[in-house]
């Protein structure tokens, strides 16, 4: 993945599910405010809504950006 790597040792920054506020779906990355962060596949799929623009997906995070701001960089959609 560009732009990260995870720390084996470390918990901050790891892989997690999420549902993610994107009204495109073509960025890589999302500010935390875009990313709410559930406990399962299961609970990234059921929390969806694709007509709010609200999508399941893979993401690792947080990373602290370059401007201060807190990252999830996007693994992958979980739905096409």
């Amino acid at each position: 993945m560009r732009g990260i790597s995870l720390d084996p040792e470390s918990d901050i920054v790891e892989e997690r599910y999420a549902v993610v506020y994107a009204p495109r779906r073509q960025r890589g990355r999302f500010a935390e405010d875009c990313v709410q962060v559930v406990e399962s596949e299961a609970a990234a799929l059921a929390g969806a809504n694709a007509t709010a623009g609200r999508y399941p997906a893979k993401v690792v995070g947080p990373a602290r950006s370059s401007e201060g701001f807190r990252l999830y960089y996007l693994v992958c959609w979980l739905q096409d």
